[in-house]
């Protein structure tokens, strides 16, 4: 689930990028290293190579490209992207990608968080409370399943902002919230973040084959991560356009009647 404290500081020394975690969130440094360490060996390129690790600080090397967050993303940077997803989700073998850790925020934990969001919840207006009402009795009724997973490696945190165009190709930063995971999740986490549609749609999950069970559990898991974002952006912030809360709204709905 997207992590909208500052939990880290970044430092720039030519091509040395050194990250310090500063909010002592449990395990963000250790994931970041494990992550970087496994690309390295099974997808040279993907993401920064690995410098050096202490407690709470990783030290990387820096890599080209622009955050697509901002950018007029294209055709050609959509495709580099799943280009690039696809080479992530397979990058690690099978062996031993099951002895990596679960990545955080998984659907129990995510269900839970909604579910303590929506008790808490205060009525707003009439179409937040829709909106927030008809998540809540969906919720209800959904049990997380497991049938049609796929197991793969993930990054964590699908913003837009961590993936870095170059011109060419689309590559990888930003692991602290890393491991193992399915590959319905993720895409589905990655479509409904904000910053996928905030300045334009970009879809992601259209670059995807899926199964008839992997396209139960995406409508699913959309509707669960849309209900994320609706309390994330319950308080307008800086970060997105005026409005955004009302756009997020409006999209949860059109994805609980789908």
């Amino acid at each position: 689930m997207a992590d909208l404290q500052h939990t880290h500081e970044l430092v720039f020394d030519g091509d040395v990028v050194t990250k310090r975690y500063v909010d002592g969130k449990q395990g963000g440094a250790e994931r970041e290293w494990r992550a970087l360490t496994l690309l390295a060996e099974h997808a040279p390129g993907l993401a920064p190579e690995p410098i050096a690790f202490e407690a709470g600080v990783v030290s990387m090397t820096r890599i080209d490209g622009v955050s697509l967050r901002g950018l007029s993303v294209g055709d050609a940077q959509v495709a580099a992207m799943a280009e690039a997803l696809d080479v992530l989700y397979a990058a690690v073998p099978p062996a031993v990608l099951e002895t990596v850790p679960i990545r955080p925020w998984q659907r129990a934990a995510v269900r839970d968080w909604v579910r303590r969001r929506g008790a808490e919840w205060r009525s707003r207006d009439p179409l937040a409370d829709r909106a927030v009402k008809e998540g809540l009795r969906w919720l209800e009724s959904w049990t997380p399943g497991e049938s049609g997973v796929t197991p793969v490696f993930w990054g964590g945190d699908g913003n837009l902002a961590n993936f870095l165009w170059d011109g060419a190709r689309v590559r990888r930063v930003d692991f602290e919230d890393s491991g193992r995971s399915d590959r319905v999740w993720e895409l589905a986490e990655m479509a409904e973040h904000v910053s996928m549609w905030v300045d334009g749609e970009v879809d992601i999950v259209g670059r995807f084959e899926l199964s008839p069970p992997e396209e139960r559990l995406m409508r699913d898991y959309r509707k669960l991560h849309g209900m994320t974002w609706l309390f994330l952006l319950s308080h307008e912030s800086p970060r997105n356009p005026p409005g955004t809360f009302r756009r997020q709204v409006e999209r949860v709905l059109a994805i609980l009647a789908a």
